[in-house]
């Protein structure tokens, strides 16, 4: 499906958040989808991701996290992120992650959330909200602060038990949450899956064979194709059953 993008400006309690958003052509009304990106925020990759999901039929909005900061790309990136390069990133990197607290992530949330289903190509009802990294945990605390406004929550190589299991009560929506090998041991798997299951969580959660934490990401040297695919084998169907019945589609 051919798709059309924009730069956008997100009003916020704190100032103007910038915004890529990719969107199918042609009119139409779409299911709304919240990408979070990871922490090294909107830049080629996201924007080819947000497209590709576009394509699917889905009106995607993807926030820089860190606006209060600065427009994205908040902290100068190299065209690869190699090993060699990451030291460098993350020494500016870490700073704006450690400053981005939960409150300012549930203020944030909710204005994105508000500004995505204002936008008159997106169909009426809840959306779903994804996320990569450190943008998964910002995902997965935002649907489980808004139950009535997302409709299913997917995070990829993220620390989404990172607030207590406590935090996951509030989801309600459909999950898939897919784990990097190196970010978590199967003993971790079984004690968040035992978390989500007494939360009553309808999820998938699983660990993406021989990945290393950041595997989506074709930038960096953590990308595995393989994992990639894997990941759209799990999201697509995710947010169509979540979705599909949401807005009328062309």
């Amino acid at each position: 499906m051919p798709t059309k993008n924009k730069t956008l400006r997100i009003p916020t309690p704190d100032g103007q958040a910038d915004a890529f958003a990719a969107f199918p052509d042609g009119g139409g009304r779409h299911p709304g989808v919240l990408m979070y990106p990871d922490g090294f925020g909107i830049r080629p990759v996201l924007r080819r991701m947000a497209r590709e999901l576009a394509g699917h039929g889905y009106y995607v909005l993807v926030p820089n996290v860190f606006y209060r900061h600065g427009p994205a790309p908040v902290i100068e990136l190299p065209e690869y992120i190699g090993e060699e390069a990451r030291p460098a990133v993350f020494a500016r990197l870490m700073p704006l992650i450690e400053a981005h607290t939960i409150d300012r992530t549930l203020r944030d949330a909710d204005a994105y959330l508000g500004f995505l289903t204002a936008r008159s190509a997106v169909g009426a009802g809840p959306v779903g909200v994804t996320g990569y990294c450190i943008g998964g945990l910002l995902a997965t605390r935002t649907a489980a602060a808004h139950p009535d406004r997302v409709a299913a929550l997917a995070a990829f190589h993220a620390p989404v038990g990172a607030d207590g299991a406590g935090a996951l009560a509030g989801i309600t929506t459909r999950v898939h949450f897919g784990h990097a090998e190196s970010d978590l041991t199967p003993d971790a798997l079984r004690e968040l899956n035992r978390a989500l299951d007494a939360a009553k969580v309808d999820h998938t959660s699983e660990i993406y064979p021989g990945t290393v934490h950041g595997f989506t990401m074709s930038d960096t040297d953590a990308f595995d194709p393989a994992a990639l695919r894997l990941h759209w084998d799990r999201l697509l169907p995710l947010l169509y059953r979540a979705l599909s019945d949401r807005a009328e589609r062309k």
